[in-house]
């Protein structure tokens, strides 16, 4: 097995010797998947490199103000003509997170997988993988390194994003010494990060307001207090008028109950499936959890898809979160 090093060279050197690539990250996209989308989208561009920058859905609005943000091609919106034999792939924790981009993908297509996630699979033809990164950013921060490029601000703003995402605002146990320095550097290169703090994790729409008020009103929890749980209905979603980006941080409230040890969100996609975002306090490994159901994550934070009613589902993560208790 290659090292993080070798590794890091192995991508320079693939980088460096194909061209027109197709960028791709995880379906409802977050801060770290769209500022990684980004960073190679802008390291591409340094190298005078043909690239697409594409998702299933759209970034959200608050990370708008990011370098080319609005190149991302939302597939919601618009097609693609034709297929890319050259694939980035960033912060997909599995091939299938990936969603509906991978239509675009040549059968013959040579995939880099960047990516942080533990549970990540190794796909692909190249793998840039480090489980203990707090963000693809991070990983990316490093990659971008062994370049001779020169940095500047854009830059700086969006890997600043992802590692102030990936470890909710450098509280998180992810927030290691590493990150510290290189957020340190990032700072020093004119990132304004009260502004940015400010932006992603404090400021809230009206209907993200409203949906968790709703999601707030359905907390349950078990018997012994060590489980919470809340839900959201397509209804819900209407009513507030909410997006997916509205849901954002709403598994947190359950999770940071005193004694709480599993936070969860049941959030019903239709009739037939439910997305479960799971959040542990320390005892127990929620990506390991979330892969019973075809899922993945981190130790901490993690989720899955389930094909099932909500009433099927609850009880069903419910028992899993029992026996991994």
């Amino acid at each position: 097995m290659q090292s993080y090093e070798q590794s890091l060279q192995q991508t320079r050197k693939f980088l460096l010797e194909h061209d027109d690539y197709l960028v791709v990250s995880h379906v409802q996209p977050d801060g770290d998947a769209v500022s990684s989308t980004l960073a190679v989208g802008w390291l591409l561009s340094c190298l005078g490199k043909k690239y697409t920058m594409l998702n299933e859905g759209p970034i959200p609005q608050r990370m708008e103000y990011l370098w080319h943000a609005g190149e991302i091609v939302n597939l919601a919106e618009g097609e693609l003509q034709r297929q890319y034999s050259n694939v980035i792939c960033v912060d997909c924790a599995d091939f299938q997170r990936v969603g509906l981009t991978q239509r675009y993908f040549a059968s013959d297509a040579l995939i880099v997988n960047i990516d942080h996630h533990p549970t990540n699979n190794g796909y692909g033809f190249v793998t840039l993988i480090k489980p203990d990164a707090a963000a693809t950013a991070e990983i990316l921060f490093d990659l971008l390194k062994t370049f001779q490029v020169e940095w500047n601000l854009d830059i700086a703003t969006a890997l600043y994003t992802g590692l102030l995402t990936d470890t909710g605002g450098f509280r998180y146990s992810n927030t290691s010494p590493k990150v510290m320095a290189a957020v340190s550097e990032l700072l020093a290169m004119g990132v304004n990060g009260p502004e940015l703090a400010e932006n992603l994790l404090e400021e809230m729409t009206l209907p993200q307001v409203k949906v968790l008020n709703r999601a707030l009103n359905t907390l349950e929890m078990s018997p012994e207090g060590d489980i919470a749980w809340v839900h959201v209905t397509p209804q819900d979603m209407l009513d507030c008028g909410a997006a997916n980006e509205d849901l954002e941080g709403i598994v947190n409230y359950p999770r940071n109950i005193r004694g709480v040890e599993v936070g969860i969100l049941f959030k019903v996609i239709n009739e037939h499936a439910v997305k479960v975002s799971l959040r542990s306090a320390g005892k127990v490994d929620v990506a390991a959890l979330a892969q019973v159901f075809g899922g993945g994550g981190h130790t901490r934070a993690a989720g899955a898809r389930l094909d099932a009613t909500m009433e099927q589902a609850i009880p069903m993560v419910l028992e899993e979160v029992r026996r991994h208790l």
